[in-house]
């Protein structure tokens, strides 16, 4: 993989408002890649129940007291957002966790992707993943994942969520151009795991309230999805 490109996200969480316009855009095009092969896509966000290829977490917490003296509130009460997907990693737990190759790193770009053909949906690499990343489609009995948008890449576009984002949160390219246009980034913040247990290909621009990764004192405030 030396010799090969790689491309990772960038996500600044400073932008990043909840709006949940990448997760809903990606939400679109799992119809367009999974049903339109099978049947049509019906009105609106296509249903394929449990399978969110990209989601947006509120993170937050703290506390607050009243001064008896004065009557007066002192709180350090944060809350911030989080998009979090497939990072494409380095070393992908999902990869190693599959019995049957199906899930697998492309030599020319790194983008992990399913060959649906070899799955038997045992949900290995699901249960692997920190990120959540591989999904099962309950219908077609098979694993699914965000795929980099690689037919969008081969046509010179970036994947849906980044274009779908209104306040540019998001970013997807090669990791030589990642790290030229925004540095290093920051280290990984919860609700994102720590990034040794797979070297994710994730660049972060943490919220100045952002907690340390795999921990943090904070909780998911909202994780029902879509």
């Amino acid at each position: 993989m030396s010799d090969a490109i790689q491309y990772s996200f960038y996500v600044d969480s400073t932008k990043c408002t909840g709006c949940k316009a990448c997760h809903i855009s990606c939400k679109d095009r799992q119809g367009e890649q999974i049903r339109n092969a099978t049947k049509p896509v019906e009105n609106g966000v296509p249903s394929l129940n449990g399978v969110n290829w990209r989601r947006v977490y509120e993170y937050g917490g703290g506390t607050w007291n009243v001064d008896p003296a004065t009557g007066t509130f002192e709180q350090d009460v944060f809350a911030y957002y989080m998009s979090v997907g497939c990072n494409h990693c380095s070393e992908p737990v999902c990869v190693k966790a599959c019995p049957t190759g199906a899930m697998h790193k492309r030599r020319e770009d790194g983008l992990v992707l399913v060959a649906e053909e070899l799955c038997i949906a045992c949900e290995s690499c699901s249960r692997a993943c920190p990120y959540d990343a591989p999904q099962l489609d309950q219908e077609r009995k098979v694993m699914t994942k965000c795929d980099g948008c690689y037919d969008r890449l081969a046509e010179g576009r970036k994947p849906v969520c980044v274009e779908s984002c209104p306040l540019r949160a998001l970013d997807f390219d090669t990791t030589e151009n990642i790290q030229a246009k925004y540095g290093s980034g920051d280290g990984h913040i919860a609700p994102l795991p720590n990034p040794s247990i797979t070297t994710p290909n994730l660049i972060i621009k943490a919220n100045r309230n952002g907690q340390p990764a795999g921990g943090g004192a904070g909780n998911i405030l909202n994780p029902k999805e879509v």
